[in-house]
């Protein structure tokens, strides 16, 4: 029974769920890219198609997460997983630009749906249990746990396009057909482990409570704006997400090409790009897991200035190395800090965060990196081939460095923190107000308390 949960079996149901849903981007990582060009499509053909993964998360990302605050964060996740379903069809049969383009729109879809609901369950569920539970350290295994995820998907991915167990089907399809499979899955996960204590009232059973809380959607999305607004800190926070999306695509879709200037073979780049990914998000993981230490150590601004920096100087190498073992290590060095740096940007978002739209801001934060991705993967990608590879990747390195002094704006909000002591989040059981519609009041003129799901 879900009453019975505790923070530690939450905690144990919320990493199992995150592994479920990154071990797919893992076994698509080495082909990602390459498959449409073994396809015969040209790199900015792909970059364009791609493009409408971000610009589809741009359209959905703040409505759904504004639904999932208001007809429950399990409810969005099996939607999420249909999508991915779906998505991941069409991919695996995209011949041409137009069905390469449906399944990135479909993977959009997915990726609005998904982004929020399981970490804002996670962070409520484990608040309501207890006011004072160190999320901090259950985002930073999360992080972990995405980065051993991810690390061996894409080992397998590379596994089955270098042995190719079934020769019948082209070796750079067979990692996309075991995503489609972890996929499914992934759904039963969450159907059987996400339970939800706090739902709000609009999240009834049945389609009668869907449409309520889809009424409760616009409420809860200006309510989030209304908090975006108070918050300097949260205006920061979209920016420095704003600036990273830009320049993401360099190590999330070129690689692989870069890789593929210095090997032989299509399927020999796609190899060692799993291998690379592999070692890239191990390391993104160990990164995650010491994020809370050094936080402690140094201060979660502190650090968060540093690793953008970091980043983008391993970006910005990744294009200036001429050797395989110089783009892998910059590489490696690149996914160190990106899973330190996820770790302390998200614990920075939950802190400054109210309870009751919490999926909201995570989904806010996601469209600005979603949005612009889109902008930098079309961008970069016309660069590359236009320029090169290498000068699209140093353009990215020095963009993704830029949005590091944004942190600063966090710096006098955590020093008043640390000096008053961890501070309780705002949830609360349902009062008789929220039963009434009342969904949320204005504190002091600055932050909003919103009454919890």
């Amino acid at each position: 029974m879900v009453e019975q949960l505790g923070v530690r079996s939450i905690l144990r149901r919320f990493l199992v769920l995150t592994g479920l849903r990154w071990l797919p981007l893992g076994l698509l990582a080495p082909v990602m890219v390459l498959l449409p060009l073994d396809r015969g499509l040209r790199l900015s053909d792909v970059g364009f198609a791609l493009a409408f993964q971000g610009f589809v998360v741009l359209a959905l990302e703040v409505p759904t997460g504004g639904l999932a605050d208001s007809i429950g964060r399990r409810r969005m996740l099996l939607a999420a997983s249909v999508a991915s379903v779906v998505s991941l069809t069409v991919f695996a049969l995209a011949q041409n630009v137009v069905a390469l383009a449906c399944a990135a729109a479909l993977l959009g879809v997915y990726r609005a749906l998904d982004s929020g609901p399981l970490e804002s369950w996670y962070v409520d569920e484990s608040q309501a249990r207890d006011p004072q539970a160190q999320i901090d350290v259950g985002i930073g295994r999360q992080n972990t746990v995405m980065g051993l995820s991810i690390g061996l998907g894409a080992l397998a991915g590379a596994a089955v396009v270098t042995w190719r167990p079934v020769p019948a089907i082209e070796p750079m399809l067979l990692p996309v057909l075991l995503a489609l499979g972890v996929q499914v899955l992934g759904a039963v996960g969450v159907w059987v482990l996400m339970e939800e204590r706090h739902l709000p009232d609009s999240a009834g059973t049945g389609a009668s409570g869907i449409r309520a809380g889809v009424r409760e959607v616009p409420r809860t999305i200006s309510a989030s704006a209304r908090l975006l607004r108070a918050s300097p800190v949260l205006l920061a926070l979209s920016g420095v997400e704003l600036v990273w999306g830009l320049g993401a695509p360099t190590f999330e879709n070129l690689f692989s090409v870069r890789l593929s200037e210095v090997t032989v073979t299509p399927e020999a780049a796609a190899a060692m790009t799993g291998t690379a990914v592999a070692v890239g998000w191990l390391a993104s993981s160990a990164g995650a897991a010491v994020t809370p230490r050094m936080a402690r150590r140094w201060g979660t601004v502190e650090i968060s200035v540093l690793l953008r920096v970091l980043q983008g100087a391993a970006v910005v190498a990744m294009g200036l190395f001429a050797g395989v073992v110089g783009v892998l290590a910059a590489y490696a060095a690149c996914y160190v800090v990106h899973g330190a740096s996820g770790a302390a940007h998200m614990t920075l978002l939950h802190r400054h965060t109210a309870g009751g739209v919490r999926s909201t801001m995570v989904s806010i934060n996601s469209m600005m990196a979603q949005g612009a991705g889109a902008v930098g993967s079309i961008g970069l990608s016309v660069l590359a081939e236009r320029v090169s590879v290498s000068a699209a990747m140093i353009v990215g390195g020095v963009v993704l460095a830029a949005g590091a002094p944004l942190y600063l704006f966090a710096r006098a909000a955590e020093r008043e923190r640390a000096a008053s002591g961890p501070a309780e989040l705002p949830v609360r059981d349902a009062t008789d107000e929220q039963r009434r519609g009342r969904r949320h009041k204005q504190h002091e003129g600055k932050r909003y308390d919103f009454d919890p799901q």
